[in-house]
This record gives C-alpha cells, structure tokens and sequence, in this order.
C-alpha cells in the first residue's frame, strides 16, 4: 500500500471520527507536532504506535505495515508550494533564512540545525489585535567537521 494512500485514509478516518490531531498524539503519546508529521507521512512509527493509531481510526493491518515503513521525508508536490499557508513558511525562509543562518553562525560556528534531533511546538497565542500563532523549534546544533 501506498504511503500517500494511508495519508488520505487517515485524513478521512480523522474527519469521520471528529477527532483532532492532538487527541490522536495523545493516544499515541508523542506530541501533536510530531504525531501530525508522522501521519502526513513524514515519519516511520513503531509496531505499538501504528498499532494505536489503525485500532483507534478502524485502519487495516496493511496500513498498519505501511506507518512502520521509514517514508520518502520532504515530499511536497512541487518545489514551490502553493498551498497559500505552506508557501508563507517558504517566503519566511527567502526573507529570514540568510539572518538565520548569519546568526547560527555568529553564535555556534559553522553548522547547521538538525531537522532529526529536532522539537517543536505549535500554540496559539491571544492578541487583543488578532490571535497570532506561536511556533517554537529546538533542533541540536551539528558543527561541520574538519578532515
């Protein structure tokens, strides 16, 4: 079975049911920022978490197989995306990327942040002038090494 072909079962079990992205982490035990990754597809669960997940969405066992299976990461449909909230995510990196960069940089050295050894967390934050959305990322800093 194909991974984007569980990505839309799960999407579809997800509006039947009525239930959220963070009551399914919850069962799952992860936070909902990575759950969510993992069930669009961007990471491989456990046996017992894939296990949770085709039980409480009425999944099948080939289902199930597929969530374990190690996924194709970074699989947008295009270069650009299109999808308006996604592409300003990208436009946020065409404008800020080189001031992250410079500033990892003046503070850690020659680097990067880790994608793998990475946290995040997603909140809504009240403002009298429209609510505004929080995202807090925490990836381990991997110096380049000299050879």
């Amino acid at each position: 079975m194909k991974r984007e072909l569980v990505t839309e079962m799960i999407i579809e079990k997800k509006l039947a049911k009525g239930t959220s992205w963070a009551a399914i982490a919850e069962k799952v035990g992860k936070s909902k920022e990575w759950t969510t990754a993992a069930l669009l597809g961007q990471m491989a669960l456990t046996q017992e978490e894939a296990g949770i997940v085709t039980d409480f969405l009425g999944l099948s066992e080939e289902a199930n197989l597929a969530l374990q299976q190690v996924p194709y990461k970074g699989s947008l449909p295009t270069a650009v995306p299109t999808d308006p909230l996604i592409y300003r995510f990208y436009e946020l990196i065409n404008v800020y990327g080189t001031t992250f960069k410079e500033l990892i940089h003046e503070e850690f050295g020659d680097g990067i942040m880790s994608a793998i050894d990475f946290n995040m967390d997603m909140q809504r934050e009240e403002n009298p002038n429209g609510d505004r959305v929080k995202i807090v990322m925490s990836g381990k800093f991997l110096p380049y090494k000299r050879y």
